[in-house]
This record gives C-alpha cells, structure tokens and sequence, in this order.
C-alpha cells in the first residue's frame, strides 16, 4: 500500500537533488515541485510570479523578520499583511502554498524552507542531499558547458545564497545533520541508489511510527 508521505528535499548545488526529487517522484506516482511551487504560490496569493522569480531561495538583509514571523504565528489580518516587506511576503506565500499542497496528499517539494514548514507533519520526510564540491562542479560544468574554475565559483555561490536563505527564516541550519531526518551523499551513491534508499527510508520511518502508535495503544 503507498504510504502518505510528503518528502522535502534541501540540496546542495549540483548534488542532483532536483533530480533525485523527480525520480523520487515519478517512482511513488506522485507530484514533484519544485520551481512549479512559485507559480502556486503567486497564484494563491495574488502577487505576481515575476515576485516570487526575483526572490526565490534568496537571503534578506531586512533585520524585520522577528516582526514578520510573530505576526504570521498569531494570524496577520490583511491590512497588517499589507505592511509586511515584498521579500516576506514572497516567503509567506510559499509558506502557506507548501502546506496546502500537503493537506492534498504524498508530493515530493524541492528545497524553498519546506521541511521547516512541514516540520510538525509525523508523514513528513526531510531530507538532504549533499556531494563531494568537485563531483558537483564537475555535473553543473557539463550541464552548463562552464569551465571547471567557474562551476565550482557558482557551487559556492549558491550553496552560500541557499544556506543563507533557509538559515534566515527556518529556525535550523542548512546542510546541518540535525536539521534532517535523513542525509545523503549523492556523489558516493549516486542518484538512481539515492532515490532507493529515500523510499526505503520512508518506508522504515512510517513502519516504525506505525508500530509505536500500536504499541501505545
């Protein structure tokens, strides 16, 4: 029987992980989202998609972010929403986007803070997907037919603007062994064995709270 998991994916540039998510996906027969989440979230939230492209997985300078997320956990009526800054509400409209997708059912969503807004979610799986810096320079320089000097220059620039990003609005920190339930070495595996190893991983996880529930009770 397919299990109701939500799997969220944080990933170092160039580990694969976008692609790990949608061959995680294609195997359960579930949906993958990924960049196809701004366009939700624009759609739900009425601001332009252009927003959500600008500011996607994009740190902030803006020191209001205290501000902002207390006002989004005792409810911000529309008015004081108004008032909020383009950039959290940008975040705030993922936020809320990745939870309804959620409530629909098992999906696979790539990055943008999504096991930090699952994280109370027993059927969510959090994972990461890392890889040796010269494995995924290697993959990004074929893909994007870069020299070796300037894949590597763009792996370092944005796993720094993602760790950035994910650190400034989830209370974890990217790439941090204890802000996942499950780590893994893509550049050691590889992704088809990646993929396997999430599922039965999944699997594991929902048998175990499975028979805990029944043991309880």
């Amino acid at each position: 029987m397919k299990q109701n998991i939500i799997y969220t994916i944080g990933r170092q540039f160039g580990s694969g992980g976008k692609e790990i998510g949608i061959k995680l996906a294609e195997k359960l027969g579930i949906k993958c989202y990924d960049r196809e989440l701004l366009e939700l979230a624009a759609k739900d939230s009425g601001l332009c998609q252009e927003l959500f492209e600008n500011h996607d997985e994009k740190p902030t300078n803006s020191f209001l972010y205290s501000l902002v997320m207390d006002t989004y956990s005792l409810g911000y009526s529309s008015s004081s929403y108004m008032d909020i800054p383009i950039n959290h509400k940008v975040f705030l409209a993922q936020f809320d986007s990745i939870k309804k997708l959620a409530e629909q059912g098992p999906c696979v969503i790539v990055g943008r803070c999504a096991d930090y807004a699952l994280e109370d979610l027993k059927n969510c799986v959090s994972i990461f997907v890392h890889g040796d810096i010269k494995v995924r320079a290697e993959r990004i320089s074929k893909l994007n037919n870069l020299s070796m000097a300037k894949a590597t220059d763009l792996v370092l620039k944005t796993d720094k603007r993602r760790s950035s990003y994910y650190n400034y609005y989830s209370n974890k920190k990217w790439g941090d062994a204890k802000s996942y339930q499950f780590c893994i070495d893509s550049s050691v595996i590889g992704i088809d064995n990646a993929v396997d190893l999430i599922i039965e991983f999944g699997n594991k996880k929902m048998e175990y709270l499975n028979s805990s529930q029944i043991r309880r009770n």
